[in-house]
This record gives C-alpha cells, structure tokens and sequence, in this order.
C-alpha cells in the first residue's frame, strides 16, 4: 500500500487485496479526496502514483472502476462513450476500466472531489445487467452529507486497515452506489406534480388491493392517459401497474400463509385473487412454491 499526504489538499490511500477479498466479489483499490482551488491546475503535478496520473490533453484509460464524487465547485468530464458534459457539486460520476476519459475542474471555481476505486464481479455484474453503463456514467445525487460521510469513512478504514478492511470498504461501495443509481433515478423526475400522481396511485393500489381494480380507471383518475400512465408508472417503480398491483396481492398472501390459520381459499379472496386456482399459479410462479408449501416452511413443519 503507498500513502499519500500531499500539499496540494491531497488525502490518498492505494490498496492491495488478497485472494480471500478477491472471493468477496468487491475489492478497493484506491480511496480519497482532494480540493483544487481556484486557478490551480488540474491535476495536480503530484500526489498518485504513476499508473493513476493523467494530462488533460490526452486523458487517461484504468483497469478499475472508479466513482467519483464532487461536493463544491464545477468542471467538465468526457470519455469514449460519453460526449464532453459539465460536472457541477452534487454530480457524481464513474469511470470504467478500459474506457478513456478526461475530466478536470474549472478554473474559475476549482472543486472539491472524493473518489474511490475498485474492480470485482460484483459490479461487473451490475454494469453487465445494465444497472451502470459508459452511456450514462453521471449521476445527479445533490450534495448529501451522507454521501460525504461514506468517503470520509472510507477514507478512515483504509489509513486504519484493520482486519477485514476490504469487506468493510465494500460495503461502503456498495452503499454509494446505491445512493447514485437510485438518487439518479429519483431525480429523473423533476415535474413533481407527476411525481406525486405515481404516489397516488401507488397508496390506491396499497389500499384497495383486495378489490377489482381496473387499471385504466386509475389512469383516468389521474388524467392520464392508460399508455402513458404504465411508462410512467414503471420507469419510477420498476414495475408495470399490473405486476405491482400482484406483488402487494402476493406479499400479503405471504404474511397470511405465515401468521393465520386461513385457508388457501379464504387467503386467495383476501388477498384480491379473483380464484384460488389462479392465487395458486399466480404463487408458485412468482416463489417457486404452492401456498401450502410456503406456509409449512414459513412455520417450521418441513424444510425445502
């Protein structure tokens, strides 16, 4: 591991792992922060080994990802895959192994950045199943005293490095992540008021599940067209209307299997199931197991 204290503002931890780590499925390879004041070049002269080190007249390509986030001043960010944008305090953007990219604060404002580092099959996956993509490599999360405090506490496990310091320091991954792709998400929907009509519907759903509701209805309701309504309704859910309205149905399915001695009949109908042999396809489908199978292994009489 090479520390690093630098006086251009630089706070850096480099980081080895071990096979163990690498089983984990997310190992961290570098942790830091760094504020760039107004004027100073970018990046600075010194402070990262030689591997990290990049011109903002040729860029630069890694063998990891990297998530970086900037909390004060504003710059600008470009790769192969995405066109020259502005970062301003409260974006967070990645980088992605074998993807050139530059970036760099602006003059007039510098900017404060922290950044961490890490490769594994755990975010292959994720960037695999199209969760994070080169196309999109932005996101707009605010500036979030959580956020700050997950590298700061990075930042403290890797000075630190106590046993067990690469599984802890993928939890805090784990964590940021989290907050980019699903703040990102959130603050794709900007126009409140239709924020708050997928709300509505959601609590209609949550309230009246138990009764035939038609969905088209419920869109009228709101004013909005049927079309429009489930592209809406799903981009904000991940779930069309009809598969969320199931999900509740079979989530409370659940809760009566476990906790009553009801039976599948009398559970179907209180759940909002139009039939009982519909509840039972409907169930299995979606958990592998009949209801009277969930219900035995739920209360302890066999195991699957």
């Amino acid at each position: 591991m090479k520390n690093i204290e630098a006086k251009n503002s630089i706070l850096c931890r480099y980081l080895i792992a071990n096979e163990q780590d690498t089983r984990w499925g997310l190992t961290i390879t570098t942790v830091g922060k760094q504020s760039l004041s107004i004027n100073e070049d970018y990046p600075p002269k010194d402070g990262h080994p030689m591997r990290y080190l990049f011109t903002t007249e040729q860029g630069r390509v890694l063998d990891e990802y990297q998530l970086l986030y900037i909390v004060k001043g504003s710059g600008i960010f470009t790769s192969t895959s995405c066109k020259l944008t502005n970062i301003n305090a409260g974006n967070m953007f990645m980088l992605f192994p074998g993807e050139w990219h530059n970036y760099k604060s602006n003059p007039s404002t510098g900017w404060e950045e922290y950044w961490i580092g890490f490769k594994g099959e755990n975010i292959d996956n994720r960037v695999k199943n199209g969760f994070f993509n080169k196309e999109k490599p932005i996101f707009n999360v605010g500036v979030l005293d959580e956020a700050v405090q997950l590298y700061e506490q990075g930042i403290s496990v890797a000075i630190e490095q106590k046993a067990g310091f690469q599984q802890m320091l993928a939890g805090i991954v784990n964590h940021l992540l989290g907050l980019a792709f699903c703040l990102n998400k959130y603050n794709e929907f900007e126009n409140l008021e239709i924020t708050n009509l997928i709300n509505e519907a959601k609590i209609r759903f949550m309230e009246d599940f138990r009764k035939d509701i038609d969905i088209e209805d419920v869109a009228k309701g709101l004013n909005m067209s049927y079309s429009t309504f489930r592209k809406v309704f799903k981009a904000y859910t991940g779930f069309a209307p009809a598969q969320y309205l199931q999900e509740i149905r079979i989530q409370h399915a659940k809760e009566l299997l476990t906790n009553t001695n009801l039976n599948i009949k009398e559970i179907a109908f209180e759940s909002g199931f139009e039939n009982p042999e519909y509840f039972f396809t409907a169930f299995k489908n979606k958990t592998g197991y009949t209801p009277i199978q969930y219900r035995n292994f739920t209360q302890g009489k066999i195991s699957i």
